[in-house]
């Protein structure tokens, strides 16, 4: 008896190592992001962005409705050069920015930095549109091809067609940073989360360890049956999912500020007030709420970091400028579209107030304080879909970093460990999976910002040309 009883203090002392191990690490990771996240990258994706604005003389305002007709198929190419149309590039795109960063991305941004988190949430946007026009018309502009001869495209590309071999250190930092930030396991945590929330109680459980792995194992066995199949087969998904469900959370959305709209016009005075002070959460600091901002819309919208330019690379389009044009809506919709509902309802409703909650738990919070009765299970369909439809993108975007370091062959090996990270994600405490995502695409931003401000002069030529065919009616392909 006393041999088990050693035994057993034992293992308890083993796992109390282990956790405060974990716990260390996740720290580290937390103190990190924090310190990567600070005004050196702030100034790359604000400053570049703002730059990419002005150099391109505010063609994201002049050109939209343009934007608008490509997206519709109204300039359609039929080469035969990548491998989906403009719409199923953008779907794509969209898949992976449409999803968790705009339900519990805007949640945690409001938690952490207020009401004003949307506002510089906003101006990330705008500035976000330009910097996509550049990198997307430079996915097109400067394609390669793998080891097995396939036309791709994506920041590693640009950087190696674009800048020269010499250059390749830079594209292979990109994709090892792409291998890791392509991970799903934030997705994979928030998902599990509202699940847990919502569904475990309802069969009369008790959320835990064990049912988060449940949830994890559900999760990853539905994503293997789309992600084996190739982009042809996960932009096939998107195009059906993203534009169904943009238009059921536009409505859902609406209603809670139907039944709230008293203190929308509150809220939006609060907004631009909190902007420029922070006093709501950060005590005055006007330089954290801003970082707030611009951390968490580049999560969402992903401007900058470089994953859209992998999936708008994969397009059939052989004009760049075409391409740059469809991609620049993605920040519109995502940010200034999508976000901004998210936050509203959230801020309406005054669900970012309760301090024992954080992350999708926020906007649960917000559905159900509106709709008792059937808003909780409303949210997680629509969380499951945009989950579901990321988890489908980022694989697609992992296996393409991976080919480019280690070889086209390696890609069905990525997404294996992709699927397994997924069960990882669904156990792992938030704070530490949130700073993982964020170092990644903090890395992934400065190759990615950086070739495209050196090329910038490229896509302006390109961007003339195109113009100057459309003036003159001449058929752009």
């Amino acid at each position: 008896m006393e041999l088990i009883k050693k035994a057993i203090n034992g293992i308890l002392r083993s796992m109390g190592m282990v956790n405060s191990v974990l716990k260390s690490v996740e720290n580290t990771i937390i103190d990190l992001s924090n310190w990567i996240w600070d005004l050196p990258l702030l100034l790359l994706l604000m400053g570049g962005g703002i730059f990419f604005l002005f150099y391109s003389r505010l063609l994201p305002f002049k050109h939209f409705w343009h934007a608008i007709a490509v997206v519709r198929g109204k300039y359609d190419s039929t080469s035969g050069v990548g491998q989906i149309s403009a719409f199923k590039a953008l779907s794509t795109a969209l898949s992976s920015t449409l999803g968790m960063g705009n339900i519990a991305g805007v949640a945690l941004a409001i938690s952490m930095g207020g009401p004003g988190a949307l506002f510089w949430m906003w101006v990330s946007a705008i500035v976000g549109m330009a910097t996509k026009y550049y990198t997307c018309s430079l996915a097109i502009m400067y394609r390669g091809k793998d080891d097995f001869g396939i036309v791709q495209g994506g920041p590693m590309y640009v950087i190696t067609e674009g800048l020269g071999k010499r250059w390749k250190p830079l594209a292979i930092f990109f994709s090892i940073a792409g291998i890791f930030g392509s991970l799903p396991i934030f997705t994979a945590n928030q998902l599990t989360q509202v699940l847990n929330d919502v569904l475990v109680p309802v069969f009369d459980l008790t959320s835990s360890v064990g049912s988060s792995l449940l949830i994890g194992v559900v999760i990853s066995i539905l994503v293997s049956i789309v992600i084996f199949g190739g982009i042809q087969r996960i932009a096939n998904y998107a195009s059906k999912l993203v534009p169904l469900m943009v238009v059921l959370y536009f409505l859902s959305v609406s209603y809670i500020l139907f039944v709230n709209h008293t203190q929308i016009l509150p809220v939006f005075q609060q907004v631009f007030s909190d902007a420029m002070t922070g006093n709501a959460v950060l005590g005055g600091s006007l330089g954290s709420i801003i970082i707030v901002g611009v951390r968490r819309a580049a999560f969402s919208n992903e401007a900058g970091i470089g994953t859209a330019p992998m999936a708008h690379g994969a397009s059939k389009n052989v004009e760049p400028v075409k391409e740059g044009l469809v991609a620049m809506l993605g920040p519109f919709i995502d940010t200034l579209v999508v976000c901004t509902l998210t936050a509203i309802a959230i801020l309406v409703t005054d669900s970012w107030q309760d301090p024992n909650i954080g992350g999708v738990t926020v906007t649960l919070s917000a559905f159900v304080k509106t709709m008792p009765q059937f808003g909780a299970v409303l949210l997680v369909f629509i969380v499951s879909i945009f989950a579901l439809t990321s988890l489908f993108t980022y694989s697609y975007y992992g296996a393409k970093c991976i080919a480019f370091v280690f070889g086209t062959r390696y890609k069905k090996f990525y997404n294996y460990i992709y699927v397994l990270s997924i069960c990882l994600g669904a156990v792992s405490s938030m704070a530490g999976v949130v700073g993982l995502f964020d170092i990644s695409f903090a890395l992934m931003a400065i190759p990615t910002m950086l070739s495209a401000i050196i090329l910038s002069a490229k896509v302006n030529q390109a961007t003339r040309e195109y113009f100057k065919k459309i003036s003159l009616n001449t058929n752009v392909i």
